[in-house]
């Protein structure tokens, strides 16, 4: 049982991290102001072959595991970009498994370099409004029709849809009374974000303003039958596949971001004098920030744990949920006292805990809120009556 890195992962995080200290604390600050998505920083993970850490090298990936991949989003959002930085890149890192595990070689070809590349942009249309968690509930539906599929329907809490010309879009193809089972009859596509059939309105929000979240109006849309991965109907436990690897990674990130702004909170106790001694001196400043940062790594070591059991080929749902929910948890509580020990500062845009604050409040809720990973653990670990 060994809990460090190798020599190579540890490698690629100082890569990252060297790569990343281009982009400052105030380039992110701008963004965020500016509402602007980070298209060079985006541009300069593509061009240095990082958007495919985790894809086949048949595709023009790296052909390494999920645990490099968390390795790597820590780092991003340690650097100082957060889940702006994190959520730019976030997509081709994970929401390609399906394509690489379930699409044809031709598919394969066809969809993952561009991503890789940078020359295409993606998103994840999987979240409706009515629905939530209950996938099998979607309601956005595809009618076959000559060559493919007619889409209508309405999707949420879309990342990137402002800049993404592709989507990985989860729809019905056959209605939910007409299966034998409620996880039968959606089915998975990769196909174009045609703007002519699809409205795409910005949802004004808390933090992370530099990547945009929004809802998709999708009227008449035309798939053709070529951008469907896998079989009809099989779309569920095709998208199963990546719900694992986006848990763990977006508990690298939270840890990423608890890390960052434990950083800043530390450096500021060195240096901020009152009554004649740094702060960072008394107890009452030391001990909660120290807390943290044992909380902080413990979580990531759950983190890295699920990494690895799923690059193995192991089951690793429980890990997966429980490293999400448990970075997620650390890397809030550490905003937070981030933001007690810098006191009024903690509040000022210039310091930059602020905005991490903001931002770690997106892994805590999403892509799956604490509470339902409770109810999860409860049942699989414990045996205990499922509840919802």
């Amino acid at each position: 049982m060994n809990f460090a890195l190798t020599s190579d992962q540890q490698n690629i995080r100082d890569a990252v991290l060297k790569h990343c200290a281009q982009f400052s604390d105030d380039d992110w600050l701008a963004l965020d102001n500016e509402a602007r998505f980070p298209t060079e920083f985006h541009r300069s993970m593509a061009d240095a072959g990082w958007l495919g850490i985790a894809m086949p090298e048949a595709v023009g990936g790296s052909g390494l595991g999920i645990t490099e991949a968390a390795i790597m989003m820590q780092a991003v959002a340690e650097a100082g970009g957060g889940m702006t930085a994190a959520s730019a890149i976030h997509g081709p890192v994970f929401s390609l498994e399906p394509v690489a595990l379930f699409g044809t070689e031709a598919q394969q070809q066809r969809m993952i370099p561009p991503i890789l590349r940078g020359t295409d942009v993606m998103c994840f249309a999987v979240t409706e409004p009515n629905a939530g968690l209950d996938t099998t509930k979607l309601k956005t539906r595809a009618g076959r029709c000559d060559g493919g599929y007619r889409v209508t329907g309405e999707k949420i809490w879309i990342s990137v849809a402002q800049v993404a010309n592709k989507m990985m879009l989860l729809v019905r193809t056959t209605p939910l009374d007409q299966v034998k089972r409620k996880t039968d009859g959606l089915s998975l596509f990769f196909t174009d974000l045609d703007r002519t059939k699809i409205d795409v309105r910005l949802i004004h929000k808390m933090g992370r303003h530099a990547v945009d979240s929004n809802m998709l109006f999708i009227d008449d849309l035309f798939v053709p039958e070529e951008d469907r991965i896998g079989a009809e109907g099989d779309g569920f436990r095709i998208i199963l596949k990546g719900l694992n690897p986006e848990r763990i990674l977006l508990g690298a990130e939270a840890v990423g971001i608890g890390r960052a702004a434990l950083a800043r909170a530390a450096r500021y106790a060195r240096e901020r004098i009152v009554f004649d001694r740094p702060i960072g001196m008394n107890q009452g400043i030391q001990h909660p920030l120290a807390k943290c940062w044992a909380q902080l790594e413990a979580a990531n070591l759950m983190v890295l744990k699920a990494a690895t059991l799923f690059d193995r080929g192991d089951e690793c749902g429980l890990e997966a949920n429980a490293g999400k929910y448990l970075a997620a948890e650390a890397a809030f509580e550490a905003c937070h006292t981030a933001m007690l020990t810098l006191g009024g500062m903690g509040y000022a845009q210039e310091y930059h805990v602020e905005r991490l604050m903001r931002e770690v409040l997106i892994p805590r809720t999403a892509p799956v809120s604490p509470h339902m990973i409770l109810n999860f653990i409860a049942e699989k670990a414990l045996g205990l009556p499922k509840s919802y």
